[in-house]
């Protein structure tokens, strides 16, 4: 048993036919593979379509015998997906069942050949003689090698042209983003702005059009559609587009280019449009949800039977046991963005049975009429979503919260100024320290209050509101207080207002660690 590695495992073999006369041929391959439990696809004087049964070992592969001139080229061939790119010996496994059947059948037909005969051309005549160029894996059969995959062609146009764009653009992120980082890490070594680095870092990510609430939210829609030709990784990058064209070449063919297309950025608007309720400030990226839907079309496509019945069985097998591996793994990990898989899935379902039914009415005929129904739909869930989803600037408001930490850091000296230090040092400190910060906090605190924040962040700035109007007025009373030759004692009321500044801070630190989330 030897394992067939590549795209789409598959073992081959051409078997000479000299003399043996090819309807014979197929009449001992079909009966061998009824006798093996395989499922009998399709059958005519091309050639022999059967799938394999469902089982832990294989979710299927595609046994065909197909006559070309003097030659029968027997083939078995994975369906869905291969982990690894291997088929772990299956296809081999495959052949070396069906030609020791194939040996044993030819003995015992030997007497009934001119019946079998009979039955098998009066069949063949009802049967599509061109079925092999519409079976499910006719158009994988296009990819003679890795380049085939980046060749549109008649059936597989648009996925490979979706290949190229998101490889280039993930290549133009990489080197713009090595030159960048290493342009802003030389300015962090010469001023020691670390912080800086990485906020620059975040900025430059978001331009490259990663999907963020906030910034859809404020209007920038197109990240809905840019954010699926953005990728993180290369091997993020790689899994995606080994999907899309695994898909693409399923179902583009079926669909024809408009269709596959639309579904295509659709389902990413929609899954991007579902990442907005489950994402706060993360951001995301990536073309799993526009190809999630294309695997909810490909499940349209199944139950609409668009495939026949025995390859729909398989294939409905196989594409439930990718996805369910997908969505495994999108639940076990926390970088994996889970609600746009989910609602790819379902919004590429819902297009691809709407624009792929005959509902038996004349207008809803009209391809123009499904497209516009399709957009309407899509309309009506953008808009819920972008009304009802709440804009939280978290992100905004943490780095005000930032600067108000480190103004109060420096404020805090003032408490603590040395008893021996003179008039003048003393009301130095209080002005650079205390004054100055206070009324830093103070203008914070002012560009904090327009913000839309969670609970827990709209009572934070209302404390901190608070804390920077109680700084000022401590601070500004120090000073009057050592105006007044007080160096050592302040104010009943200078004190009074610094042990309810310590209270709030207190209060406040007690109250977020304690707040209901």
């Amino acid at each position: 048993m030897s394992i067939s590695w590549g795209y789409s495992p598959k073992v081959e073999q051409f078997i000479p036919l000299a003399d043996f006369p090819a309807d014979k041929y197929l009449i001992i391959a079909r009966q061998a593979i009824e006798n093996l439990g395989w499922n009998l696809s399709h059958i005519s004087e091309t050639g022999v379509i059967a799938y394999t049964p469902i089982s832990f070992q294989s979710y299927s592969e595609e046994i065909s015998i197909r006559i070309n001139g003097n030659f029968a080229i027997v083939k078995s061939e994975c369906v869905g997906i291969q982990m690894w790119f291997n088929d772990y010996g299956k296809n081999s496994q495959n052949l070396e069942r069906f030609f020791h059947e194939f040996e044993y059948v030819q003995f015992h037909l030997k007497d009934v050949w001119e019946e079998s005969l009979l039955k098998f051309h009066e069949f063949a005549e009802t049967q599509d003689a061109e079925y092999f160029e519409k079976a499910p894996l006719a158009t994988k059969n296009k990819i003679k090698n890795i380049l085939y995959v980046f060749l549109p062609q008649k059936g597989y146009f648009v996925t490979p042209i979706l290949v190229i764009i998101n490889i280039i653009y993930w290549f133009f992120k990489k080197v713009v983003t090595v030159v960048y980082s290493g342009i802003l890490y030389q300015q962090a070594l010469r001023t020691n702005s670390g912080a800086d680095f990485i906020d620059k870092m975040d900025n430059l990510l978001l331009n490259f059009g990663v999907n963020n609430r906030y910034l859809v939210l404020d209007g920038q829609y197109w990240r809905l559609i840019s954010h699926q030709f953005v990728h993180n990784s290369f091997w993020h990058l790689f899994f995606n587009m080994y999907s899309l064209v695994y898909i693409g070449l399923m179902i583009e063919n079926k669909l024809g280019w408009k269709k596959f297309l639309f579904i295509y950025i659709f389902s990413g608007i929609c899954g991007g449009l579902t990442s907005l309720l489950f994402h706060e400030e993360s951001v995301m990226m990536g073309a799993s949800g526009a190809i999630m839907g294309l695997f909810g079309a490909f499940l349209a496509l199944l139950l609409n039977k668009s495939f026949e019945k025995n390859a729909t069985k398989s294939l409905l097998i196989s594409t439930a046991i990718v996805l369910a591996i997908i969505l495994f793994n999108g639940a076990i990990s926390k970088r994996t963005d889970n609600a746009a898989h989910i609602s790819g899935i379902i919004s590429g379902f819902m297009l691809c049975y709407i624009l792929i039914t005959d509902f038996g009415h004349e207008p809803f005929k009209k391809p123009a009429l499904k497209y516009g129904i399709s957009l309407f739909l899509i309309s009506l869930y953008a808009g819920t979503i972008l009304l009802t989803t709440p804009n939280y600037q978290t992100k905004k408001y943490m780095h005000l919260k930032y600067e108000f930490s480190k103004n109060l850091i420096n404020f805090n000296k003032i408490l603590y100024l040395k008893i021996a230090s003179s008039k003048d040092e003393k009301i130095n400190q209080i002005e650079e320290f205390g004054i100055k910060e206070g009324q830093k906090n103070v203008e914070i605190a002012k560009k904090m209050q327009p913000l839309n924040l969670k609970a827990i962040d709209a009572y934070d700035r209302k404390m901190k509101s608070e804390i920077a109007e109680r700084s000022l007025r401590i601070a500004k009373l120090m000073k009057r207080d050592i105006n007044a030759d007080s160096l050592t004692k302040y104010s009943k009321q200078t004190t009074k207002e610094i042990e309810t500044l310590l209270m709030l801070t207190y209060k406040l630190r007690d109250s977020l660690y304690n707040f209901d989330r």
